[in-house]
């Protein structure tokens, strides 16, 4: 994740920046409905909710994977770095009430089986495209498909195979480390010519494609001549920069075998005070994500960080923040279906002021909502950046989009969910927190927010959405808060059960949920805490078990050998994803600490809950 208070402090100084030129063009009208809880926890009129219509800059087809050229695996400038946090270690403390959800011990059900696992990228890979010297956070991402598994670590990709009907085996790893701006080589404009970080995988199962989301977080060259979208502006739509986009689809290429060392170098560059941002989209044109990809570039006027891609029948839901130091956040959708035909596409998105993160609901499985079901957007409450750490609530909107009538698409809420009192695991993100042994460095919390991903699962008519995040806990440590909420038939969404997870007084955070075929939930986060060195966990529970409870004993994915010195930042995120061979099998990716490492590896995971037998 891109913070801006990096840019505060001079950290980037040294960033190459590519151009490009966008034109825009009318105005299309919107429909909002907005609540306003000044009185609590979240202060917002969400006066800033207008719908902006984008329309793609350029959109093609790629090239298969096996043609890119090898300068496109070469050094480059990047924009992510890593920074070390001189905030002051927070000390714990809990509202009154938070302590009532705590679940203080472990689960008495045996735990989660581990079937697979294996080292992702990070300390010590090697690919058939050499190997790289990777930077914090890692910002992890990981989706599955029926016989591969692909992994984003910040600005580098990797490939591996799955064992099923291809490959006889996991974890062989057939392309990488390659930038992830390889799928767009041959696209032109920014997507290609710049290697950005947090990017993001998934696997649309309900069309057997991979999505990669890319944001570009350095200012385009040439301006968008358009005033900012602001306050009560109507919606706009920007025009195609490209008129024979999308073009046919182009592969994804594995540059030659490269041997040499790769690292980040930051070369000269003069960074643009004007300018607009970019999100670019490559939709895989069916299973393989070694084939070809449709790509499409959309402008976006507002910084796009964090971005955390969710599949929904209508879309690809994309919400983003505007940086650390604002409370302005950008809900964006693009429309799936034209997308997947790899027909012009458009994107609209809605400008949020003074809310907190934000996250959508992510479709597990292949049963389908309701028709026309709006997706749900939650948040957490507070506001770290005005020293509010604390929250009562869960946020929700629902965000119904309208192709053909761009008038009519609709955000309503915020809804606020009533929970358990929670405060920030350590005031929030950027902070330092977790003690490690032999070190004063404090690893990072990310506490402030909702962590990817907010998952959806219908099961018959039960439509069940789960939610986590970092909280401090009564025992002086880190907990993990979990929610399971429940869509009524209004499509309101209710609190079903709550708790947190704090087994002892050590620190669980960061962590990633999923919903599995049958109704099981399953928690993959990070574990640590003196004397224990970071590490990654897994915890789960059937659908019977007592309300509030992970009545899995907690499993063991990777235990951390050594500590993390050089910087506070850790992860920013982990990532869930569900095997679409059998929709229940649940993949999970965090970092770790090998013995005498310089840097973070990562280790990837396969856990099986009860109703799910490897076959």
């Amino acid at each position: 994740m891109f913070k801006f208070s990096q840019l505060r402090h001079g950290i980037f100084k040294n960033i190459t920046l590519i151009g490009v030129f966008f034109i825009t063009t009318g105005i299309v009208g919107a429909n909002f409905q907005g609540n306003d809880y000044s009185n609590g926890r979240l202060r917002s009129t969400y006066r800033d909710s207008t719908v902006k219509i984008n329309r793609s800059v350029r959109h093609d087809k790629s090239r298969a994977l096996l043609t890119v050229p090898d300068h496109y695996n070469r050094q480059e400038s990047v924009v992510e770095k890593e920074t070390h946090s001189e905030n002051p270690k927070p000390r714990i403390t809990v509202p009154e009430g938070a302590a009532d959800i705590e679940q203080t011990s472990q689960g008495t059900k045996p735990s989660a089986t581990l079937v697979k696992s294996f080292d992702g990228l990070g300390q010590d890979f090697r690919g058939p495209q050499g190997w790289i010297k990777l930077h914090n956070p890692s910002d992890n991402s990981l989706a599955v498909g029926p016989n591969h598994i692909v992994q984003i670590v910040n600005t580098r990709m990797a490939i591996f195979t799955k064992k099923g009907q291809k490959f006889s085996s996991t974890g062989k790893v057939l392309a990488g480390p390659v930038k992830t701006r390889n799928v767009f080589r041959g696209f032109g404009g920014p997507c290609e010519q710049q290697n950005n970080g947090d990017a993001v995988v998934r696997y649309d199962q309900l069309a057997d494609r991979w999505l990669i989301v890319m944001p570009i977080f350095s200012r385009i060259a040439k301006e968008v001549d358009r005033p900012l979208l602001k306050a009560g502006d109507p919606a706009r739509r920007s025009v195609i920069g490209q008129q024979k986009q999308p073009g046919k689809a182009a592969s994804l290429f594995v540059p030659p075998p490269d041997t040499s060392q790769q690292v980040f170098r930051h070369r000269p560059g003069k960074r643009n005070k004007k300018g607009s941002y970019a999100m670019c989209y490559a939709v895989s044109t069916g299973p393989n994500p070694m084939g070809t990809y449709y790509r499409y570039e959309f402008v976006r006027q507002h910084f796009p960080d964090y971005p955390r891609p969710a599949i929904w029948p209508d879309g690809y839901y994309v919400p983003t923040s505007a940086g650390d130091n604002v409370v302005k956040k950008q809900a964006c959708v693009a429309d799936r279906q034209k997308m997947l035909k790899g027909e012009k596409a458009t994107e609209q998105c809605v400008v949020i002021d003074g809310v907190n993160f934000l996250n959508n609901a992510d479709l597990e499985g292949k049963q389908l909502p309701p028709k026309g079901a709006p997706n749900i957007m939650m948040a957490a409450g507070g506001t770290q950046l005005k020293g509010d750490f604390e929250g009562d609530g869960i946020y929700t909107w629902k965000f119904h989009v309208d192709w053909n009538n761009p008038s009519q698409t609709k955000l309503s809420g915020p809804k606020k969910i009533s929970v358990a009192p929670y405060h920030y695991l350590c005031d929030g993100q950027l902070t330092n927190c977790v003690p490690q042994p032999g070190t004063d460095t404090h690893l990072d919390s990310q506490g402030d927010k909702l962590m990817s991903r907010l998952v959806y699962r219908r099961i018959d008519d039960q439509e069940s959405i789960v939610a986590v995040h970092s909280v401090n806990a009564s025992t002086g440590g880190g907990g993990v808060r979990w929610y399971e909420f429940r869509v009524d038939q209004q499509r309101d969404v209710k609190l079903y059960q709550q708790g947190t997870y704090v087994p002892d007084n050590f620190y669980r955070w960061l962590g990633s949920p999923a919903i599995d075929k049958n109704g099981n939930i399953g928690i993959g986060y990070s574990f640590g805490g003196t004397p224990h060195f970071a590490g990654q966990r897994f915890v789960g529970r059937t659908p019977g078990d007592p309300k509030g409870i992970l009545s899995m004993h907690e499993n063991v994915l990777v235990e951390g050998k050594g500590a993390q010195t050089h910087t506070n930042r850790w992860e920013d995120y982990t990532q869930t994803a569900v095997d679409p061979s059998d929709d229940c099998t649940i993949w999970y990716v965090g970092d770790y600490f090998k013995k005498g490492s310089e840097r973070y590896s990562t280790k990837i995971g396969a856990f099986q809950m009860p109703g799910c037998s490897d076959k």
